[in-house]
Parts: structure tokens; C-alpha cells; sequence
């Protein structure tokens, strides 16, 4: 965690960190879900300097990991599908749905 983190982070980056490590996932990928996810909520909640747009009005990091829990891994949202969409310069990428995004982005 970086200096000056408040203690609620620091538990947070902790218990996220040690939830990936029951889960199975490797340390080094367990500790960046950790640090990202800790890194988007001090976004949205104005903690950090700087903050990317889709930090601030994507959902939250809570909220879709509770979704996959009972609705399966859908995976990225469309919001996400559509900004690697646009920097891979894919063409007609705003009127496409979610299952198009997928198919063109990869």
C-alpha cells in the first residue's frame, strides 16, 4: 500500500489480498487484484489525486464481484469492452451491443 493510506485501506488491501489467496490465485496476481481494487475505491471516493473516468462511473468493485458470484463470470462490463474497443480503434464500436464488443475486441 502506498504511504499515507489510511487504516481502512490498509484492512481492505489485506482482506482482499488474503481472499485471492484462498481462492487459489498466485501472490504476485493476488496482491495486484488487491492493490487495484483498493486503488479504485480511494477513485471513487475522491481519496486518490487522480482518477479515471471509468474508476468513477463504473460500478463498483463490491457490487460486481457479488454479480459474478450468483450470475456466473460474465466478465467485462460493456463501458470496459468499449474503452479497449475505442483503443484499438475498432470502427462502428458505439452502436455496438455487449456480445459485439466481445466478438470484435477479442
Amino acid at each position: 500500500m502506498p504511504r499515507g493510506s489510511s487504516p481502512k485501506r490498509e484492512r481492505q488491501y489485506e482482506h482482499i489480498l488474503d481472499a485471492e489467496r484462498d481462492r487459489g490465485v498466485p501472490e504476485g496476481r493476488a496482491e495486484e487484484i488487491a492493490a487495484r481494487t483498493v486503488n479504485k475505491e480511494r477513485a471513487r471516493s475522491g481519496e486518490a489525486r487522480s482518477a479515471a473516468r471509468l474508476s468513477k462511473t463504473d460500478i463498483s468493485s463490491q457490487r460486481r464481484a457479488g454479480y459474478r458470484r450468483t450470475h456466473g463470470g460474465s466478465g467485462r462490463t460493456r463501458d470496459q469492452l468499449y474503452e479497449e474497443a475505442r483503443q484499438k480503434n475498432i470502427r462502428g464500436r458505439s452502436r455496438m451491443t455487449k456480445a459485439q464488443l466481445q466478438r470484435a475486441v477479442g
